[in-house]
C-alpha cells in the first residue's frame, strides 16, 4: 500500500531527527542551522505533497504583517484601531508604523493588482506568538478591567492560506527579550557594573548571551517552517532591526534619559556588536537557508540611533517624543519621562525610523510579488 502524504511527513521527519540524533554535535551554531535546516526542508517537502489551491486571489494581492512593536508602531501616528473602538485588542498598531506607509504607497502605485494588507502585528510579541503560541497584549493605552484578552498566533489572526501572496515578519527582539536586556543594562550601569558580564557569566537561572542566539535561532526557524507551512505559496519576507545603538558608545550622554541613560559607553558597544548585530545576522542566516528574503534595514539607519540629536535620530532614547495618548510612565517600573518632560518610547523607531523601514520593504514586495 502508498504511503499516504502525512505518513510520508512523518517518516521524512524521522529521518530528519535521526540525522540530528544524539551522535550529531550541535554546539556549533552554523552546524545546528544546517541541521535543523535539514529538519525543516524534509518537513516541508512532505507538506508539499499535499495538493494545494492555486496562488493568489484574481482581482488583488493579498499582504500579511506579521511582528512585534517594531512592526506594530506603538506610539507613531494614530492608533489601529481607534481609541474607543471595541476592536481594539491591546497590540498598539498604528497608522505611521511601515505597514501602514507602504501600504498607501502600493495604493497609490499599485504593483499590477491592489494590495490588501492584513496587519496583525503586536506589541511585546515573541517568536513563538507568530506561529504557535497565543499572546496577551500589555498595551498601556486605555486598558479594559482585568486586562487585554489573549489574542491567537499571528498566522491564524491573519488568516494565512493557499491566497496569501506576501508575508512579512518582523521578530525576534523580544525573544532574547532585547528590551529586557537593555532595562538590566541600565540598572547595572546606575550601580557601576557590567551587563556585559552579567550575561556573559549569568546568574543562575538566567541564560548567557550565546545560548540566548542559539535558542532564537532554533526559534525562528521553527517559525519559518510553521508559515510555510501555513502561507505555502506566499513569498516570505523578514525584516531586521535597525541601529537603534550607535557605532561609538562614548557618543552617548549617560546623564540623558533622552537617549540610553546610565547604560555605560563599554556596554552599549557590547550590545550593538555582540547581541543587536548577530540577532540580525541569525535572522538574516535562517532566511537564507529557506530561500527567503531578508530586509536589511541595519546598514541604511547608521547614524540615526538613539543618542542622535532631535531630528537626526530615527529611533528615540527610554524617554523620547510621542503622540499624546502614549503614557510617559510605565506601570509597575519606576521610569517616569514626565520628569524630563518625553514619554516612555523604551528605545523604539520614531516616525522617521519606520519610514525608512517602509521603503525597503516596499521595495523587498514589489520585487517577490515580480516573482509571483
Amino acid at each position: 500500500m502508498r504511503p499516504t502524504s502525512m505518513g510520508r511527513l512523518a517518516a521524512l521527519a524521522s529521518t530528519a531527527r535521526q540525522l540530528a540524533g544524539p551522535g550529531r554535535s550541535m554546539r556549533h551554531p552554523v552546524n545546528r542551522l544546517r541541521t535543523r535546516a535539514l529538519v525543516v526542508g524534509l518537513a516541508l517537502t512532505a507538506a508539499a505533497l499535499v495538493p494545494s489551491g492555486s496562488a493568489g486571489a484574481a482581482d488583488q494581492y493579498e499582504w500579511a504583517a506579521l511582528g512585534d512593536s517594531y512592526t506594530a508602531g506603538v506610539f507613531v501616528g494614530y492608533p489601529q484601531p481607534a481609541l474607543g473602538d471595541a476592536s481594539r485588542d491591546g497590540c498598539d498598531r498604528t497608522s505611521d508604523a511601515y505597514p501602514g506607509v507602504v501600504e498607501r504607497e502600493l495604493a497609490e502605485f499599485p504593483p499590477g493588482k491592489y494590495v490588501h494588507l492584513t496587519n496583525v502585528s503586536c506589541g511585546n510579541a515573541t517568536i513563538a506568538h507568530i506561529a504557535a503560541a497565543k499572546q496577551t497584549p500589555i498595551s498601556p493605552v486605555q486598558p479594559p478591567a482585568g486586562g487585554w484578552p489573549a489574542v491567537d498566533p499571528q498566522t491564524q489572526r491573519a488568516k494565512l492560506g493557499d491566497q496569501t501572496d506576501v508575508v512579512t515578519i518582523g521578530v525576534g527582539g523580544n525573544s532574547l527579550p532585547f528590551g529586557g536586556m537593555l532595562l538590566k543594562c541600565l540598572e547595572q550601569g546606575a550601580s557601576g557594573k557590567s551587563c556585559r558580564d552579567y550575561y556573559t557569566n549569568p546568574p543562575e537561572g538566567e541564560e548567557n548571551i550565546h545560548d540566548k542566539l542559539a535558542r532564537v535561532q532554533d526559534e525562528y526557524i521553527e517559525m519559518l517552517a510553521k508559515v510555510h507551512q501555513a502561507a505555502p505559496n506566499a513569498k516570505v519576507i523578514t525584516v531586521g532591526y535597525p541601529a537603534v545603538l550607535p557605532e561609538e558608545g562614548s557618543a552617548c550622554n549617560r546623564a540623558s534619559l533622552t537617549e540610553l541613560g546610565s547604560i555605560t559607553h563599554a556596554d552599549v558597544d557590547w550590545l550593538r556588536d555582540d547581541v543587536l548585530k548577530k540577532l540580525n545576522t541569525t535572522i538574516q542566516q535562517v532566511t537564507s537557508f529557506f530561500g527567503d528574503r531578508y530586509v536589511d534595514v541595519y546598514s541604511s539607519s547608521v547614524g540615526h540611533d538613539a543618542c542622535q540629536p532631535a531630528g537626526t535620530k530615527w529611533v528615540e532614547g527610554i524617554c523620547g517624543d510621542a503622540a499624546d495618548y502614549w503614557p510617559a510612565k510605565v506601570p509597575g517600573t519606576l521610569l517616569n519621562c514626565a520628569l524630563v518632560g518625553k514619554r516612555a518610547t523604551l528605545v523604539h523607531p520614531n516616525t522617521e525610523g519606520h519610514a525608512n523601514t517602509a521603503a525597503h520593504v516596499e521595495r523587498a514586495i514589489r520585487i517577490a510579488l515580480l516573482e509571483r
